[in-house]
């Protein structure tokens, strides 16, 4: 059947809520990058509008209150391309991690939703694709209507959640591609610290990791590997390869967000169960996932342990996302492993990323929760061990020519301690 373009359906959307509304729009591989494009050609329909949702850094690039001088944004991420909102104090920035942003998502006032979805089935069920993450809480607030844009670019995974057609209050159709995100080379070091990686991982174990370098690296690492799992926030391009090799392999993920070549296979691919944030990043559901080996990336960290993985130069880049989420819920799982890896230096080595102490303004994660930190120069446990360990550990990992430096700083802290 025919729909409604998108600009005429969105117009009768429009009318049917608030001057001043609040609207969710969906994120990740999700982002109805169509809508952006309406709204930069008729930006008096953003008028009265905020936007409230989870854009991530390095792949959402729509600044959604920029439309217009009277739209405002709510977000738990700051990428560079919301900046000009935030400077101007439209869009928001809310420090929460993706736990708690579905409670608040679940409570926050709302007056309507865009989803981006495929088109439907024979039986009348769109499906919400890659990309489910916040959105099937959005389908449990029966308050909320929701304008789905079906997008023929939008796959139908076998194991990803389907909703009817006649949920929707209203229904539009729309061809933009969706967004895409190639892998590129990586630093010789990152492959460095993914052999450090590859030497904790076992058969049996359950992989989780962040999106960007430190995926490609480790799934490049663990190449031709069998008997793993995957249960990650996020999936891109390299998990391809992980397929290939392992006809066993079992992969569970809130949003998966890479090549067409990666759609495709989604598409039609049975090991691939798509989950909302209540599944992927809960500590209960991640403590349920024996041997859980949890992956990611931070800024910089102290020598207490402290980690910044959203300030750089005091300027807010980032969110937290999911980086603390799943580090508690590594240490919740049965033979659990918390990973945070780092280069160790930043500008061709003139800068350490092992610091002496962060400003209390730049902790994302704290020095409890941090359990093994890796870089090219090698691994340091911290879980266990005490301050003074700690430190002698992370200053073992840290660039040879920052060591002296470190060492000194860290004996003048221990002695005001």
């Amino acid at each position: 059947m025919p729909y409604p373009s998108l600009a005429e359906a969105f117009e009768t959307f429009r009318h049917r809520l608030p001057a001043q509304a609040r609207l969710y729009v969906g994120g990740a591989s999700g982002e109805p990058l169509g809508l952006a494009r309406l709204f930069k050609a008729e930006p008096e329909l953003t008028s009265g509008l905020t936007f409230l949702g989870a854009w991530i850094a390095g792949l959402n690039f729509t600044d959604w209150a920029g439309f217009h001088n009277n739209a405002y944004a709510e977000t738990i991420f700051l990428p560079p391309a919301q900046r000009p909102s935030y400077e101007a104090g439209r869009t928001r920035f809310l420090p929460m991690s993706y736990s708690q942003a579905w409670q608040w998502m679940a409570s926050t006032p709302l007056h309507g939703a865009a989803v981006l979805v495929s088109p439907p089935d024979a039986d009348g069920n769109v499906s919400l694709g890659v990309s489910p993450d916040f959105s099937p809480l959005i389908f449990q607030r029966r308050d909320v209507p929701i304008f789905a844009i079906i997008n023929p670019h939008m796959p139908a995974p076998p194991n990803s959640p389907k909703i009817p057609l006649s949920v929707f209050a209203q229904l539009a159709e729309d061809d933009h591609p969706l967004i895409e995100l190639a892998t590129s080379p990586l630093p010789p070091a990152f492959q460095t610290i993914a052999g450090h990686i590859a030497a904790l991982v076992d058969e049996g174990d359950t992989l989780q990791f962040g999106v960007g370098n430190v995926q490609q690296a480790i799934l490049s690492a663990l190449r031709g590997r069998r008997g793993l799992s995957i249960y990650s926030g996020m999936i891109s391009d390299p998990v391809l390869g992980m397929l290939e090799a392992d006809p066993a392999l079992r992969v569970d993920t809130g949003v998966a967000t890479g090549t067409r070549a990666l759609y495709e296979r989604m598409a039609t691919e049975p090991r691939v169960h798509f989950h909302p944030v209540s599944r992927t990043h809960f500590a209960g559901a991640l403590a349920a996932v024996p041997r859980l080996r949890a992956i990611n990336s931070v800024i910089e960290i102290d020598l207490f342990g402290q980690a910044n993985a959203e300030f750089i130069g005091g300027r807010q880049v980032a969110g937290q996302g999911g980086l603390n989420d799943f580090l508690r819920g590594a240490a919740l799982s049965e033979g659990g492993l918390a990973i945070t890896a780092l280069m160790a230096t930043a500008k061709g080595g003139e800068i350490s990323r092992i610091v002496p102490r962060l400003p209390p303004n730049a902790v994302t994660v704290m020095r409890t929760d941090m359990d093994v930190v890796i870089t090219e120069y090698g691994a340091a446990r911290l879980r266990g061990k005490s301050m003074e360990a700690r430190a002698d550990a992370l200053i073992a990992i840290a660039d040879p020519r920052h060591r002296p430096m470190l060492a000194e700083e860290w004996e003048a802290m221990r002695r005001r301690i």
